[in-house]
């Protein structure tokens, strides 16, 4: 099979490979698509712990497939069904796992495409603790594989709503006009926000945004936000801050904007070394602000973000800008680090 694997620093090789053997307990599944985000072009760019010339992994954590082959010992699945797979996996038995946070699992906690192979190739191994904790999901006949996949992305964003709720007639500030912003912007939209105000340094990724999601108000990235959420806000500021988006500026900033009584969500982590930000914490006590972070998303939250996608609640194959095979990867990558255009898809078919 073809697969795509990082080997050090911007060193990432497309070529043949055996099909994975599994064992009793384990699946195999044929991907049909997976998406390029962020988090590979970070570890394209930077390198990976644990990912060496002699330990190389395979990137990809936004897939969906159709399961190949069942193991002997394995129930509930069989060969053929569609499925979307969320990455995360814990180890089933510490205390966040039971409560069903097993993408916080600090004891044994595995990813695909993150510290074990994932989802760029022809074919990934599912193992035992993904299949028995549930993390393949059956998808729904009218869904594609294309929203099977990006399921992933979507789900954290929803993860991110359960944290800190949008309330029907919010006033709403998106900062980040990429895929993650959009998917907040539309679950806003689904409960009812009165006003999304959507901002980015990015001129194109705005005008990508007026043309897909018109109810967006989008503020021009050439002024201070701040003075321009005090005119359109009329000086309330906004009842939700949405940071999706790593500049350490921005959760400062948010903390200017957001209205007496508002919500803070921190959902864009920072780099390394500048995550240290300093907030006027008397901002905080004054206005009484809730702040808030996040990350991945729980079984529950994939499942529920799934079923948003099949009931129609939230549509999101119009993001997707880009289409490409494997050997094409790293032009994808090239693209996605330069925020050229939302979802970039890399297809098996």
């Amino acid at each position: 099979m073809q697969a795509a694997l990082l080997y050090g620093k911007e060193d990432l090789r497309v070529h043949e490979m055996p099909i994975p053997e599994i064992q009793e307990n384990e699946v195999l599944l044929q991907v049909k698509t997976a998406f390029v985000c962020g988090t590979d072009v970070r570890m394209f760019r930077n390198g990976h712990k644990g990912v060496s010339e002699e330990s190389p992994l395979i990137l990809g954590h936004e897939l969906s497939g159709v399961i190949h082959k069942v193991g002997r010992r394995v129930k509930g699945y069989h060969e053929g069904q569609r499925v979307s797979v969320a990455p995360n996996m814990g180890c089933g038995m510490c205390e966040l796992c039971i409560s069903g946070n097993t993408q916080l699992c600090t004891q044994d906690f595995k990813a695909l495409g993150i510290n074990i192979h994932g989802g760029f190739a022809e074919y990934v191994r599912v193992p035992e603790a993904a299949v028995r904790q549930g993390n393949m999901m059956v998808i729904p006949e009218q869904m594609s594989f294309d929203e099977a996949a990006i399921v992933e992305p979507l789900s954290c964003a929803y993860h991110g709503f359960t944290k800190c709720p949008t309330v029907p007639g919010d006033t709403v500030l998106i900062i980040g006009a990429g895929p993650i912003g959009l998917m907040h912007a539309r679950l806003a939209k689904m409960v009812g926000a009165a006003k999304i105000f959507m901002h980015d340094v990015s001129e194109n990724r705005l005008a990508l945004c007026r043309q897909l999601e018109v109810s967006c108000i989008t503020l021009d990235a050439s002024l201070p936000l701040p003075a321009q959420i005090t005119d359109v806000t009329h000086g309330r500021g906004v009842n939700l801050v949405i940071t999706a988006c790593a500049v350490p500026q921005v959760q400062t900033v948010a903390l200017e904007v957001a209205a007496l009584n508002g919500k803070i969500l921190f959902f864009g982590g920072l780099p390394a070394g500048k995550s240290v930000v300093g907030l006027d914490t008397n901002l905080i006590h004054y206005k009484q602000l809730l702040i808030t972070g996040m990350t991945r998303s729980s079984l529950a939250q994939y499942q529920k973000t799934i079923n948003l996608i099949a009931d129609g609640l939230i549509t999101v194959t119009d993001l997707i800008t880009s289409r490409a095979k494997l050997e094409d990867i790293h032009q994808t990558i090239q693209d996605v680090s330069h925020g050229i255009g939302l979802k970039s898809a890399i297809s098996f078919d």
